[in-house]
């Protein structure tokens, strides 16, 4: 019998759009879940080696701007491992900014970024991988560094769907291996979908999964304790994140305004999950997105 009018109506009014398909239509800045594509990056130019250490004391100065680490006291020595566990913001500003938005950008579209993966449904979007071409042509500007070490963290003009960072987590879960997206329970499926096969070395994609382990079942990572959700089932290796919506204004902080708790919900940070399980034999990859709902 379906649902009603008045009920699809209702739904259809919402301000909170419902009925759209956020899946593969949503686009939201990745915020720490990208962490791992700026690292595969960092590792595949040799910009960094695992081993690598960068000190972490809660900022970070470039030029005559200061970024700040989400942690305010700081992570202290940070390396690869640490770094993803912890979600270390200025370890992640520093890798970024040796390695440079273009190769940052090339490893984004390696793991399913910044193209629409049709799979018989309709209302999906690509989602933008920023890089120095797209800025000249679209804004008819130069890129300059700054953006580079928003852009390590997820955040800049980087807009990426729910579906894409599934397919990111697979390919991490998966080592590197190619698979060709397809959606269940959807009549034939185009011939032009795309096949996921650009070249990810495995031995870098295991150092991810570690970090992702870390995250979960390690003390310091930053879901501690959820491997197995407190139900005692399978492991997972996740990430997190959080994409900020807008920044507090200096208005609102002289104001006494100090979370996102404290302002309109629809200009609340949106927070984000992205995991594999079993964490020692993959067979599942999800992300979730809570709009608004804060990291």
């Amino acid at each position: 019998n379906g649902i009603s009018t008045a009920n699809y109506s209702e739904l259809r009014d919402d301000t909170r759009s419902p009925l759209y398909p956020r899946a593969h239509g949503g686009v939201y800045p990745p915020g720490s879940t990208f962490k791992m594509v700026v690292a595969t990056a960092a590792l595949e130019a040799g910009a960094i080696k695992p081993t690598d250490r960068v000190h972490c004391n809660g900022y970070y100065h470039f030029g005559n701007r200061t970024w700040h680490c989400w942690k305010k006291g700081g992570h202290g020595s940070v390396n690869l491992h640490t770094g993803i566990k912890g979600s270390c913001d200025v370890y992640f500003y520093e890798i970024a900014r040796r390695t440079g938005v273009d190769k940052i950008a090339e490893t984004a579209r390696k793991f399913g970024f910044g193209q629409d993966w049709v799979l018989g449904m309709t209302g999906g979007r690509g989602g933008l991988v920023p890089d120095r071409e797209w800025k000249q042509r679209v804004r008819k500007e130069n890129w300059y560094e700054g953006e580079t070490l928003n852009f390590g963290i997820g955040q800049g003009q980087l807009g990426t769907t729910p579906l894409q960072l599934a397919l990111m987590t697979a390919r991490i879960a998966t080592e590197g291996k190619p698979f060709k997206p397809r959606m269940i329970g959807i009549g034939p499926q185009s011939q032009d979908d795309h096949t996921l096969d650009a070249p990810l070395d495995p031995e870098v994609m295991k150092l991810m999964k570690a970090g992702m382990y870390g995250v979960t079942s390690e003390g310091g990572g930053t879901a501690y304790r959820s491997g197995d959700l407190g139900l005692g089932g399978p492991r997972l290796a996740g990430k997190t994140g959080t994409a900020q919506v807008r920044r507090i204004t200096r208005e609102e902080r002289l104001s006494g305004v100090r979370s996102g708790s404290e302002i309109a919900r629809e200009l609340r940070d949106h927070a984000l999950f992205v995991a594999y399980a079993p964490a020692d034999n993959p067979k599942y990859a999800i992300s979730v997105v809570v709009e608004h709902g804060e990291g």
